[in-house]
Order: structure tokens, then C-alpha cells, then sequence
């Protein structure tokens, strides 16, 4: 029975043309294995600080990334709660909401229906990207040394294992761990200079943040994942796939750019969504997460039009009142 809810888990993700869960945090974590961890001050949505960087060389450190509209988070967070539950003091356990398409809202209403008792941290996209957040959930446990030890995605015997091992490190010792404290991103509204960016898109193009042009934050998965738990949120990421394209027709002379996230998704499943969706204006895969990050894009869709003058004219969220006018007005950026 074990076995088979475990390859449930692992089908529950939103893509899986390019590999499971497990497989895509197993290769996130490829480069993060035995490297020193992020030293970073979080706060919780309590307003409870927590310093990683005073906890290593104490204490093991369970971090587990998660999103209120994620199937294998949701089946998951029995174990999780569990594990906070029987922690001990040799470690800390602490939900990591990774922050995208979540509000405040979202994760405080989902803690009470689920009667969630850890702390709990929505991310801004600094620690994602400094613990290559590619899937939901995605485990990371920090031996008491302070290097990271695991990276993974399912509720298994490994992540026992891992958080068995993490506690053996012993106390006091933090060799190696360097201060590795994130900048906390910058975030630039309507009349602020776009921060610079240059990239290659699908079709060849070079964009840079030398308008005029919109950008339009996506993700491959949002109209179809996210149709039965986020309906709302599928069928707004549907209507502004359709206006952008009917813009984009209509406006040759504007340069569209749709950038898709890396949550759950790759290059090869962005030309899949292309393909299924007919789209036609140029795409590019934020591998890194430099732009969400840049421009502090924290949902989709987010529509952001940058004028001839390198300035952000206009920035739409997806759940905005007065959308289908509001896109026609950027699509006059100049």
C-alpha cells in the first residue's frame, strides 16, 4: 500500500512529460549537496523571526517548500506535521510556502483548515533560488554542520534516512558555512527604470529592457493544473493567453515576450505548451529565475509593459479588475 501511495505522490505534479517529482528535485539538488546553506533571517507569517545561520552547528534543519494549491503538498502535509510534531530539539522543522500564486490569505486560511501547526514561511524568491526550487513539495534537510545533506520530493524512507543522518553532525560544528545571506529583491513600480535584462527567445529574438515591450509572466501549466484546484486562476491565465495573442495581432509593431517560470516545468515542456496552445508570440524559459526575481513576479499571470524610455509604463497582475481594458491600453506602449 506504501508503495503505491508513493508513486501516486509522484504522478500528482502539474508536468510530467520531462520526469517525476522526484527525479526533477533529485537534479535540482545535484549541485546543492554537501555545499554550506543559506544564511538567511526568515519571518513567518506570525511575524516570528527565524536566523538559519544561528540554528547550524545547534540544531538539523527540515525545510520543506510547499503551495496551497499543490495536490502531493497537500497529501504530504500529515507526514510533515507528523515530523514537526516528534522534531525533538536537535531539530527545526519549518514550512517554506514557496510563494507563488499564494497570498497571505491563501496560507493562513489553508493552515486552518488543515490544522497546521508549524511555523510557517512564505518566500519572496530568495531562498527558492538559493535551494534551486524546481518542484512542490521539495524537501531540503541541513545536517547541524550546515550543509545541505537531501533534496527531495516524496515522503519516504529516504527523507527518514536524511533526517536521521542530519542530527548525527556534531554540535558545535559549522565548518565550511559561509555567509551566504541573500539580497532581498527590489521591488520597481510604474515609472521606475525596468531592471536590465537581455535574452534569447524561442523564435531567436534578443529582448532586452530597452522597450517598448511587454513582458508576460507564465506558466506552462497554470490553465490545466490548476483547472480543478485554482479555477479561477486557470481560467484568468487562459483569457490573458487569448488577449495577448489577439494583441499581439493586432499590434505588430509592439514586442510581445512570454517568460515562464521553472516551478514544474523545462525548455521542452515550454514548446509543448506552445504547440497545445497555438501560441505565437516569442517565449522564454526563466532557468534561473532572474526575471520573476528581478521584476518580483510572484503569480501568474503578470503582464509588465516597458516603454521606449527603458521605464515600467504599466503592470498588471492576473486577478485585476478591468483586465481585457488594461491589456488593450499596454498594448499601446510606446
Amino acid at each position: 500500500m506504501i508503495r503505491w501511495v508513493l508513486i501516486l505522490l509522484a504522478l500528482s505534479g502539474p508536468v510530467l512529460a520531462q520526469g517525476t517529482g522526484e527525479q526533477r528535485a533529485e537534479a535540482a539538488g545535484q549541485s546543492l549537496i554537501g555545499s554550506p546553506a543559506p544564511r538567511m533571517v526568515l519571518k513567518t507569517i506570525d511575524g516570528q523571526a527565524i536566523d538559519l545561520g544561528k540554528l547550524y552547528g545547534k540544531k538539523a534543519v527540515y525545510l520543506k517548500f510547499w503551495a496551497t494549491w499543490c495536490v502531493p503538498c497537500r497529501e504530504q502535509m500529515p507526514h510533515f506535521e507528523k515530523t514537526f510534531e516528534a522534531r525533538g530539539s536537535d531539530l527545526e522543522v519549518i514550512a517554506i510556502n514557496a510563494g507563488f500564486n499564494d497570498s497571505v490569505d491563501d496560507v493562513r486560511e489553508y493552515r486552518k483548515r488543515l490544522g497546521i501547526k508549524m511555523p510557517i514561511v512564505i518566500d519572496d524568491g530568495t531562498l527558492g533560488t538559493a535551494l534551486n526550487l524546481r518542484v512542490t513539495p521539495q524537501h531540503v534537510v541541513i545536517g547541524r554542520d550546515g550543509r545541505i545533506e537531501y533534496v527531495g520530493h516524496l515522503a519516504n524512507e529516504q527523507l527518514e534516512a536524511a533526517l536521521v543522518a542530519a542530527r548525527k553532525a556534531p554540535a558545535g560544528e559549522k565548518a565550511g558555512v559561509a555567509s551566504t545571506a541573500a539580497v532581498k529583491p527590489s521591488v520597481h513600480g510604474v515609472g521606475d527604470t525596468a531592471p536590465a535584462f537581455s535574452v534569447t527567445a524561442s523564435n531567436g529574438a534578443s529582448f532586452t529592457n530597452k522597450g517598448p515591450v511587454v513582458l508576460v509572466f507564465l506558466s506552462p501549466w497554470c490553465e490545466s493544473y490548476l483547472e480543478t484546484s485554482r479555477a479561477a486562476v486557470s481560467a484568468r491565465c487562459r483569457d490573458v493567453r487569448e488577449q495577448v495573442e489577439s494583441l499581439a495581432k493586432q499590434h505588430p509593431d509592439v514586442r510581445w515576450l512570454g517568460v515562464a517560470s521553472r516551478l514544474w516545468s523545462s525548455q521542452d515542456e515550454l514548446g509543448q505548451y506552445a504547440a497545445k496552445y497555438k501560441v505565437t508570440i516569442p517565449l522564454t524559459m526563466d532557468a534561473s529565475s532572474a526575471m520573476f526575481n528581478s521584476f518580483h513576479v510572484r503569480r501568474v499571470p503578470t503582464i509588465i509593459a516597458i516603454n521606449g524610455s527603458g521605464q515600467i509604463a504599466s503592470r498588471i497582475e492576473g486577478n485585476e479588475p478591468g483586465l481585457t481594458a488594461e491589456l488593450a491600453r499596454v498594448a499601446m506602449v510606446r
